[in-house]
């Protein structure tokens, strides 16, 4: 029996970023991924908001992204626009860029990082004991790994074969989208009727003046609200053009598809992210209606939560209990985005009455405090981790300020590059004793002039110091003395 400390069931998105995230801090980790390859049929989701591509760059990777995206204004509210381009963060944008893209840069990332891949397997069953978790995958080969963590999607066999209830909304409309062949040109865009909201655009496209503008050739990507809610078997050719001919009175000749899905606004989110040594990332603790296009993005974040906890916790840093704060903290996250996208999907249906309702929203998100605060919800740059009373800034993301080191400038971010916490004291240097946790936290001493400026929060005054996590939230902020920054340092890095 092969064993690991983690084994990964998915090799997605959330599953990649967490195999990343363990890999960095020096656990062994694999991933089951059913996949024959890392190869995406087709594009999925289309692209990064603001805070994952800061959470990329804490890791010294978001410029692989970048190269081969293009940055525009992505944030939206019911498909009201959100300009983030006034805020104070250096990636005051969002990034185009497929899925499939996507995950293999990332993928790219954890090869380098020696990661194994199970390809063509997927996990079959499961049985945990107090010391670890025994792995059955298909073609009769077995794991033995001291923690599993299902990211492997919505219909998750791990978050099922634990007994985790998945409670929510059950659909109300379904759409198919696909990547096809058209005989006939259709009209390009998106297009709302009775229905729903119905599209078509080339996969090929660039962002010119923020503007979509399609290559003259290649497949077609359609998406295409159905007439009912469809059946949970998957999609076919014949649905698809059932579909659009219910909609437009033609198919336009659909064939060729490289790939049909169906997605609904089924609304669910697991009771638990965790039962003992198991635990759930990504779709598998929380599905939703993709407007907005929050998915990818609660998933990855879930990962860079999830994988320095879990690190520690293997590397017997910290106590098993740190896990729990997996839960605590991203629960919250992903209930709220589940409320926001079933808000936005009522404000989307075809209704004279819901169109007065969404001119009305509009209006309002054109005002200045409005529009900053949903495009910060929206971009994922007002997560707020409740750490207790205290500083504005405690569990609240670390801007990236360029500090004034004795050894140059440098940004916050790159001190995070290797996934370790840091103490920043921006007062008398040497100000802190923490030598008990020297091996395990960076202590800097750097100056930065003014104040700090968060997205939604606004201006605040800069603390002495802080105490910064891997995953670049605020643990512990200083006014000058260390009170309560040893406390801290124990709740979050392990005993003296």
């Amino acid at each position: 029996m092969t064993e690991h400390a983690v084994v990964i069931a998915g090799g997605g998105p959330t599953g990649l970023m967490l195999a990343g995230e363990l890999a960095l801090a020096g656990v062994d980790v694999a991933i089951v991924e059913r996949r024959a390859s890392q190869h995406l049929p087709g594009a999925r989701a289309g692209g990064l908001h603001s805070r994952t591509i800061e959470v990329l760059d804490q890791r010294g990777i978001a410029d692989r992204f970048l190269a081969e995206g293009q940055t525009a204004q992505v944030a939206a509210f019911a498909g009201t626009p959100l300009d983030i381009s006034d805020f104070p963060t250096r990636h005051n944008y969002g990034l185009g860029l497929w899925q499939n893209h996507f995950e293999r840069i990332l993928a790219g990332w954890v090869e380098e990082l020696a990661v194994p891949v199970h390809f063509a397997r997927e996990v079959t069953g499961f049985a945990q004991d107090d010391t670890g978790v025994d792995v059955e995958v298909s073609g009769g080969q077995s794991l033995r790994a001291e923690y599993l963590v299902g990211c492997d999607g919505g219909r998750s066999l791990i978050r099922k074969a634990a007994g985790i209830e998945f409670p929510g909304w059950d659909p109300t409309t379904s759409s198919l989208i696909a990547e096809v062949e058209l005989a006939e040109e259709p009209e390009w865009g998106i297009h709302t009727d009775d229905i729903g909201v119905h599209s078509f655009g080339r996969l090929e496209y660039e962002i010119r003046d923020g503007e979509v503008v399609y290559m003259d050739r290649g497949p077609v990507r359609v998406m295409v609200t159905e007439e009912h809610v469809g059946p949970t078997t998957e999609p076919t050719l014949r649905d698809l053009s059932e579909a659009l001919i219910a909609v437009y009175g033609t198919d336009y000749g659909v064939h060729s598809p490289t790939w049909i899905s169906r997605f609904t606004d089924m609304t669910r989110q697991a009771a638990a992210y965790r039962d003992r040594r198991v635990l759930l990332a990504g779709d598998a603790a929380h599905v939703h209606y993709p407007v907005g296009g929050q998915g990818l993005q609660i998933g990855v974040q879930d990962a860079v939560n999830l994988g320095w906890k879990l690190a520690q916790v293997v590397n017997e840093t910290s106590p098993e209990s740190l896990l729990d704060t997996y839960h605590a903290e991203r629960h919250p996250v992903a209930a709220r985005v589940l409320r926001n996208t079933m808000a936005q999907t009522a404000l989307l249906r075809p209704d004279e009455r819901i169109d007065a309702l969404r001119d009305t929203m509009s209006e309002l998100l054109s005002l200045d405090e409005p529009r900053k605060r949903f495009a910060a919800m929206m971009s994922g740059l007002d997560i707020h981790y409740n750490l207790g009373d205290g500083h504005p800034l405690l569990g609240r993301r670390m801007p990236d300020l360029d500090l004034v080191t004795p050894g140059g400038t440098v940004r916050v971010f790159t001190l995070l590059h290797d996934a370790h916490p840091v103490l920043l004291n921006l007062g008398k240097p040497r100000g802190f004793d923490i030598s008990p946790w020297a091996h395990r936290v960076l202590a800097i001493d750097a100056k930065y002039a003014g104040d700090w400026e968060l997205p939604a929060l606004g201006q605040v005054a800069a603390p002495a110091a802080v105490l910064i996590r891997p995953d670049g939230y605020i643990a512990w902020a200083g006014d000058g003395t260390d009170t309560g920054l040893r406390d801290a340092l124990t709740t979050w890095f392990g005993s003296p």
